[in-house]
């Protein structure tokens, strides 16, 4: 059964060759890609290890960690990823599911990310040398980091194969990925500025990593080397039974999805009014709950979310913890963001906005509602970001200043959005696309418009900033209050102007804005 299994994963694969050109063209290109990333990481742990055992050993455990951590999560992110053999296939055959997993598993080998797994694991054997103990332990360990990839990919997948079919799963895991991505950039910098100022922070990290499942294993050769067997046999325990618990959870996915019925993308479930049965029955309130629905729903828009989290720790990093970028960079960018975020609130309709011009909704409705939308998600955000970086950094004399200039952001540029959506009509994510498949055409466009808004933006919040500024030049509270006050004041009247004057071009041309939208969606 095993080798039946892997023959069938290399006809299907012969047979995709024979049926596609481009599938040949895709296998040699992506095997070019492969042997030159092979070539470039055995050169660079040559060169690393001709600098020093201890960089040598460095670059073993972090890199190592990092090849397994991509074999657990990629599957995740980039579906579809080698389903020739989708254990829901096997379903209606009577196979026992140890030949299953060993077969799945050694067909999990056969293609370009398999083999060229194999030659990086390889590759450290000999690296070894003429440390012969360290060798035969990277020999002894290979099989072992092939198996926990494979289990750990296969597991993750399995467990996960009736959720994978489903859009918003994969549009959320893809938001979810986008922050380690997001955060590398701060970590870079953090190891970087260590090292520069001789802080041992490489070092502490390799050591937390070795500890870890991803790292376990790749550390036992460099303790042989070393010496220190009592650490190598406490790093081999972890590598053994983080494998263990990856193949027990393969096994248990594995029985479930052979007598699980492919759902084949129904869904049971029944919904009722949801956020429009808990607003007020007025077409400004059924115009804002459509615009919430989306927040909730709609992965185009709580993309825009995502960044919030990790946006302290970018600014703490980047920034070396300063004081005065955290009080005056987090809460303000926040605002910006959030407010800006409804500059292609007609866009991100696409064909959908019929449904505002069929209903007749008035200019008025349609601005009030979106920007309604947007403030029920905004105000909270940027509240809770203000009040936390007061908080900890213990600045509450800062926050009325912070405050101001927050608030006087986000409400100018609701309505400079307000005006802007209803004006242009920029390329977008298409609805059921996730928030980076930004279609092509109208770039250009886009960055002239938006960067004339940011401009106006920039001019119409002088006030508060000059307040701000001052409030925190002179110390002086009151001036913070002062700033508030304005900033409530200009930013109200700049969000009723840009309400009225969106509203005025959306009444004259919403029949020319739905040609425009049909003709790009």
């Amino acid at each position: 059964m095993v080798a039946h299994l892997i023959r069938l994963k290399l006809a299907l694969l012969a047979n995709g060759l024979r049926r596609s050109t481009w599938q040949v063209i895709g296998l040699i290109l992506a095997s070019i890609n492969a042997i030159a990333f092979v070539g470039v990481v055995i050169i660079t742990l040559v060169v690393v290890k001709s600098i020093s055992d201890e960089f040598w050993g460095i670059a073993l455990i972090f890199g190592g960690a990092i090849v397994l951590a991509s074999w657990w999560l990629l599957p995740l992110m980039a579906f579809g990823i080698d389903a020739t053999l989708d254990p829901q296939r096997f379903a209606t055959f009577a196979v026992r599911r140890f030949h299953l997993i060993l077969g799945l598993g050694l067909s999990a080998m056969i293609g370009v990310p398999g083999i060229m797994t194999a030659l990086i694991v390889i590759a450290p054997v000999v690296l070894w040398l003429p440390n012969v103990g360290a060798a035969v332990a990277s020999l002894v360990c290979a099989p072992i980091i092939l198996a926990t990839a494979i289990a750990g990919s296969r597991a993750s997948t399995t467990a996960l194969s009736p959720l994978m079919g489903s859009r918003r799963f994969r549009e959320v895991t893809g938001l979810i990925a986008l922050l380690p991505v997001v955060l590398l950039g701060p970590v870079l910098i953090q190891i970087g500025r260590s090292a520069a100022t001789g802080a041992d922070a490489i070092p502490g990290i390799v050591e937390t990593t070795s500890w870890t499942p991803m790292g376990a294993i790749w550390a036992v050769p460099v303790d042989v080397s070393e010496g220190q067997w009592g650490r190598a046999f406490a790093h081999m325990v972890i590598a053994l039974a983080t494998l263990a618990c990856l193949l027990w959870a393969w096994h248990a996915a594995l029985g479930r999805a052979l007598v699980t019925p492919s759902s084949g993308g129904g869904s049971s479930r029944t919904f009722g009014l949801g956020i429009f049965a808990r607003v007020p029955g007025r077409p400004v309130g059924a115009v804002a709950a459509r615009c919430l629905t989306y927040w909730v729903r709609d992965t185009r828009y709580i993309g825009n979310l995502t960044i919030l989290p990790v946006l302290p720790i970018i600014l703490y990093v980047i920034f070396n913890g300063s004081e005065l970028i955290l009080m005056f960079g987090l809460a303000p960018i926040a605002a910006f963001l959030l407010g800006w975020s409804i500059a292609a609130d007609i866009a991100m309709d696409n064909t959908a906005f019929w449904i505002h011009v069929a209903a007749s909704v008035r200019g008025v409705t349609d601005r009030t509602g979106r920007a309604l939308a947007a403030a029920i998600v905004g105000l909270p955000a940027i509240t809770v970001l203000g009040t936390g970086t007061a908080w900890f950094t213990g600045r509450w004399d800062l926050l009325p200043a912070v405050a101001g200039l927050s608030l006087g952001i986000f409400l100018t540029s609701l309505g400079i959005s307000s005006v802007v959506s209803a004006s242009f009509i920029s390329a977008v994510p298409r609805p059921g696309d996730g928030p980076f498949n930004k279609p092509q055409g109208s770039a250009m466009a886009n960055l002239v418009v938006q960067g004339l808004g940011w401009m106006v933006l920039a001019v119409l919040i002088v006030p508060e900033a000059i307040l701000t500024f001052l409030a925190v030049k002179s110390g002086d509270v009151g001036l913070g209050f002062l700033a508030l006050a304005v900033a409530l004041v200009l930013g109200s009247f700049c969000l009723w102007a840009g309400i009225y004057i969106g509203a005025r071009i959306y009444d004259r041309t919403a029949p020319d804005l739905m040609a425009r939208l049909r003709a790009i969606g």
